[in-house]
């Protein structure tokens, strides 16, 4: 069974770069490039874990984290991925499940992606 990401971040090289590699590796992934479209695709996707930039433009990580988490659940854990430098305040601003700072390494970013998918389903 694969597991379904949702992608949000404004930076399109950087929403295709994951998109790619997460599918690669056997991922279900859906984007958004931004907030308010996230919030749509979430209720339609229904994503096992959700990569969240913070700084976007119109619905930013804040606001989507506030709706999403204040809509019917279940909710899936969010994982910050951010290059502010103030990164692990923003994460737990919004009580995020997991962060990594941009630049990223793709094989930690894969490696906890899939334990909060794995800690969703009972496993770990």
């Amino acid at each position: 069974m694969s597991r379904r990401v949702l992608v949000v971040d404004d930076d399109e090289s950087i929403r295709q770069f994951i998109e790619m590699a997460l599918r690669d590796d056997g991922f279900e992934v859906a984007v958004a490039p931004e907030g308010a479209t996230a919030l749509q695709e979430a209720e339609v996707f229904k994503p096992d874990v959700i990569l969240l930039d913070m700084r976007m433009p119109g619905v930013d990580g804040w606001t989507f984290a506030e709706t999403y988490r204040a809509g019917p659940g279940p909710h899936a854990p969010i994982l910050v991925l951010t290059a502010a430098r103030d990164a692990e305040e923003y994460a737990e601003a919004i009580r995020a499940d997991a962060v990594l700072a941009k630049p990223f390494d793709l094989a930690e970013l894969i490696r906890t992606l899939n334990a909060l998918a794995d800690r969703v389903e009972g496993r770990a």
